[in-house]
C-alpha cells in the first residue's frame, strides 16, 4: 500500500462515523478526489483479498471500516461494543414517514400517523436521526424535518435513493396469502 492509502486507513480507523471523500482529502495536501477514490479501492481490495475480519464500505455518503458480518454476531455477543438503543415502534414509524416524505412538517407526520408525534420527533432530534431542514410556507411557517447522515449510517445506506420504493414495501407488507405465497398449516 502507498502512503495515501495508509493515511486514509488511519483516518477511517480513527473516525467514529463515515468520512466523505472531501473529509479524507484533508488528510493530505496534494490528493485529488480521484486519488482518494483510487486509494479507497486499493484499501477495500486489500481487505477483501487478504481475508481481513473488517471491510471498507460506502455508507451515509461516506466510507467506513466495519466488522464483516460473519464476525459481527460474535463481537456483539461478547458485549465489547456499545450498541445503540433500540427504537420504539412509534419512532420507527415516524422515521419512515420523514424518510419518504421529507421535507415534512410535524402536522403532516401527525396526519399520516393519526397520533401526536411531538415527543417522538424531539427524541429523534436528540438522537441525531432527524434534523430541522427549513421552514414551511404554511400558517406559522412550521419547522420541516429531514433525516441525517446518522440515519443513513444506522440503516447501512449510501443515500436515500437506496430506500425501498413504496411499491416494493406495499407488496412486502401484505399477508403471505395475498402475495400468492403458501401459508403454513
Amino acid at each position: 500500500m502507498n502512503r495515501l492509502t495508509q493515511l486514509l486507513e488511519a483516518a477511517l480507523f480513527s473516525a467514529a462515523h463515515p468520512l466523505s471523500v472531501d473529509d479524507l482529502r484533508r488528510v493530505t495536501d496534494d490528493a485529488s478526489r480521484e486519488d482518494v477514490r483510487q486509494a479507497l479501492t486499493v484499501l477495500g481490495t486489500h481487505y477483501d483479498a487478504d481475508g481481513h475480519a473488517v471491510e471498507l464500505i460506502e455508507v451515509a455518503e461516506g466510507f467506513q471500516i466495519v466488522t464483516r458480518s460473519a464476525f459481527a454476531e460474535a463481537v456483539a455477543e461478547a458485549q465489547i461494543v456499545r450498541r445503540p438503543r433500540k427504537l420504539s415502534q412509534a419512532a420507527l414509524e415516524t422515521l419512515a414517514v420523514v424518510a419518504y416524505r421529507q421535507p415534512v412538517s410535524r402536522a403532516e407526520v401527525e396526519e399520516i400517523r393519526g397520533v401526536s408525534v411531538e415527543s417522538v420527533l424531539r427524541s429523534l432530534l436528540e438522537r441525531g436521526l432527524l434534523e430541522v431542514i427549513g421552514r414551511g410556507d404554511g400558517l406559522g411557517r412550521p419547522l420541516l424535518y429531514g433525516t441525517t447522515p446518522l440515519f443513513l449510517e444506522l440503516l447501512g445506506l449510501r443515500s436515500l435513493d437506496e430506500l425501498p420504493r413504496l411499491e416494493e414495501l406495499s407488496v412486502a407488507l401484505r399477508p403471505p396469502s395475498e402475495r400468492g405465497e403458501p401459508t403454513e398449516p
